[in-house]
């Protein structure tokens, strides 16, 4: 048998799959399929019910349409008021998963309850950590999160039971253990690729995901309260987003086939880890960087104006055209989360001595949406997303980057553990959408 180099017989055959797999735009149009489920103006098609979570970012009045601030609500809250309750002392994400779990506020006891549950969780099957995290250690730790989960289910002795309490079972144990996949991951790449200092710091069942967070990052396991109280906020506003996101549609399409809750949750790893929805902080914080070393004086407007253009006309950072953290598929005046982390941001900034890095934010913040209004005809306002601003904040935590998207999984474990039972719960039938076909028959010689 001839040895074949499949690289480039792989090179060879890529102008044919671009030959016969390109579909022409107007006949998305001829057929009335929205491509990517959104219309032209970026409405998602409907594709199903949900009680779980909520999104404004359009009102009417007297049947006219119009934007207004966007909304953003868990379970019939909006996320603005279940964070302003919280006490200074409080953190909220062990009170927040239990609403969007169960449907309601945890009374004190049941929230109580849940915390034990959960620290009773968070723990993984004896060497684990070493058999399967450091095993194969990657920079990509949502590949290495995803298959630890894939092969958590191995450990499980009722990995497939469709029963709701099983499943409630093995989201409790991933929300739980989501943490230590990603920073056990993270330590495991840091050793065995950068040489760096190997150390496994269990977590502490006293202590709230955030806290046990930055605990088993940390090399001398201490954290500020002001730090994990900001770590806090951000997870609870990462948590869910109207069910219409597409790791969260994944979830679902998948928990309708029947599949396992691991393979259900794997799968939506692998639609989060695409730089299109997860990873777009790591793009904001790239572009900061590169503004920063282009633009000498960070207070002259002019000068971060004129580079905004140059970005914008595909001149400078990665040459695509795009502002980063700016506007949303569904936001149009603001961003509700943008909107209640913001304080936050400040007061962290303030904590880590980062006023001078703030302020150049807040200028982009103010300039970029003129400039992008003078660049692009666009339908609806734009205005900055929760993404401008949490990489910001993951850098002032100490957080590595390659810990950004991995972060954003320890959060939205939670939305997606809602979905998937609502999907068994309320739907049991498997999605199966259609397809139209534009193929050309052609005649066998």
């Amino acid at each position: 048998m001839k040895k074949i180099d499949v690289s480039a017989y792989a090179s060879e055959k890529e102008k044919l799959c671009i030959t016969n797999d390109t579909i022409s735009d107007s006949l998305f149009s001829e057929y009335g399929v929205n491509r990517g489920l959104r219309d032209l103006n970026g409405k998602g098609v409907l594709t199903g019910l949900t009680n779980i979570s909520k999104i404004i970012s359009f009102k009417n009045d007297d049947e006219k349409k119009f934007p207004c601030d966007g909304e953003l609500w868990y379970r019939g809250y909006n996320i603005k008021s279940l964070i302003h309750e919280l006490n200074e002392d409080e953190f909220g994400f062990e009170r927040t998963a239990y609403l969007l779990l169960f449907g309601e506020k945890p009374s004190a006891e049941e929230l109580k309850m849940f915390c034990d549950a959960l620290a009773e969780s968070r723990g993984l099957p004896t060497n684990f950590t070493r058999d399967v995290i450091m095993k194969a250690p990657s920079k990509d730790i949502m590949n290495s999160m995803t298959r630890s989960i894939l092969t958590l289910a191995s450990y499980d002795e009722n990995t497939a039971s469709a029963e709701i309490s099983n499943c409630i079972r093995q989201c409790l144990q991933l929300i739980a253990n989501f943490p230590m996949l990603a920073v056990y991951g993270y330590h495991a790449y840091n050793h065995y690729e950068n040489d760096d200092s190997m150390y496994i710091h269990r977590p502490d069942p006293s202590l709230s995901t955030a806290e046990n967070f930055l605990r088993m990052l940390r090399p001398d396991t201490k954290y500020t309260h002001v730090e994990a109280k900001v770590l806090d906020v951000a997870l609870m506003l990462h948590m869910e987003h109207g069910g219409g996101n597409n790791s969260t549609f994944t979830t679902r399409v998948v928990t309708s086939a029947g599949t396992d809750t691991y393979s259900a949750i794997a799968a939506a790893m692998s639609s989060l880890k695409g730089p299109k929805h997860g990873g777009a902080n790591i793009k904001v914080m790239e572009m900061m960087d590169d503004i920063r070393t282009h633009v000498s004086d960070w207070k002259d407007e002019d000068e971060v104006r004129a580079y905004l253009n140059k970005i914008m006309d595909k001149q400078a950072f990665d040459k695509k055209g795009l502002i980063y953290g700016m506007g949303h598929a569904v936001y149009s005046i603001s961003d509700p989360r943008e909107r209640v982390f913001k304080s936050y941001v400040e007061q962290l900034a303030v904590h880590k001595n980062k006023e001078k890095e703030l302020d150049l934010y807040n200028l982009i913040e103010k300039l970029a949406p003129e400039v992008i209004a003078e660049k692009r005809h666009i339908f609806k306002g734009v205005s900055p997303n929760v993404d401008f601003y949490s990489g910001f904040v993951y850098e002032m935590l100490e957080i590595p980057m390659e810990l950004y998207t991995p972060l954003f999984a320890v959060a939205r474990i939670v939305g997606w553990s809602a979905h998937r039972l609502e999907e068994m719960v309320g739907m049991n039938k498997i999605i199966r959408p259609a397809y139209k076909s534009v193929m050309i028959e052609k005649e066998s010689k």
